[in-house]
């Protein structure tokens, strides 16, 4: 069955910017979230995002009055029973995560997908918690999701052909390239750029050279657009430290042990961008 109608869970900047593209690509989109001020909140930057593209002439003042008529607000998990497709957008807490799931296995209809953005949490085990582990798969978008062209689509060790087909599909569909990637603990992206960003924390940590100096490396010398200690205050030390921990466990090896300089900052609330001080000073 073709997918039609999207429900996206979880209004912050990661669900609000794939309900915001999936929406553009033509999808009827409810963007749902429990909390009332966080729905509006993503909602508004939904609007203020389109508006400013159209400003840009980026897309037509009628493209963005169209998307925005494809966008809708949910409070209730419950508005899932018509929909072809969920993408689960809320906290890397599998626990939660699975909860959410069982509930969505009891609302979705038969022949819905349920997706989840989780970076690092093995879908297999996501899937296990409903009644359709053939149709569960993992859709990893990248942040700003409007802006960045990539998804990782994993699949989870019951993830079938026909699941798998329909969203790397409706993936070229959203105008992203899709990447197919097996259930392994931070999957491809993150098991690639987390130990190089601890890597260079561990640089900081051992005395080797200043974050400034370290970002100056990368940045001219391996020509990356971002150096690895401003791209970890973007994304928010505490996620690093958390997809550090997940491949650390996941695969038991010495390789992937969070630095102590990592853990440190996050204990002293120091996560980055977000709260103003990480690696540099946000003001």
């Amino acid at each position: 069955m073709p997918i039609k109608k999207v429900m996206v869970i979880g209004a912050g900047q990661m669900g609000a910017g794939i309900a915001q593209v999936t929406a553009q690509a033509g999808f009827e989109v409810l963007l749902n979230d429990m909390n009332e001020a966080a729905l509006e909140k993503g909602m508004n930057n939904m609007n203020k995002l389109l508006t400013r593209a159209a400003e840009k002439e980026r897309i037509t003042e009628n493209e963005k009055e169209q998307t925005l008529g494809r966008l809708t607000a949910s409070s209730a998990l419950e508005d899932a029973k018509d929909c072809d497709l969920v993408i689960e957008a809320i906290v890397e807490n599998m626990e939660v995560k699975t909860k959410v799931f069982r509930e969505l296995d009891e609302i979705a209809p038969a022949h819905a997908i349920l997706a989840t953005n989780t970076s690092s949490l093995p879908i297999t085990e996501i899937a296990a918690a409903t009644n359709r582990p053939e149709q569960v798969i993992g859709m990893h978008f990248m942040n700003p999701v409007p802006v960045m062209k990539l998804v990782e689509v994993i699949r989870g060790i019951q993830t079938s052909d026909e699941t798998y087909e329909a969203i790397a599909g409706m993936t070229e569909d959203l105008n992203k390239t899709s990447v197919e990637v097996a259930d392994f603990p931070g999957f491809a992206a993150n098991r690639i750029l987390m130990p190089m960003i601890n890597e260079a924390i561990y640089t900081v940590y051992e005395g080797v050279a200043s974050p400034e100096d370290i970002d100056t490396v990368m940045k001219l010398g391996m020509n990356h657009p971002m150096g690895p200690l401003t791209l970890a205050d973007f994304i928010g030390l505490d996620t690093c430290l958390y997809i550090m921990e997940v491949l650390y466990e996941g695969f038991g090896d010495s390789k992937y042990r969070p630095c102590p300089l990592l853990r440190k900052y996050v204990k002293a609330g120091w996560l980055g961008k977000k709260s103003g001080r990480g690696f540099y000073e946000y003001n």
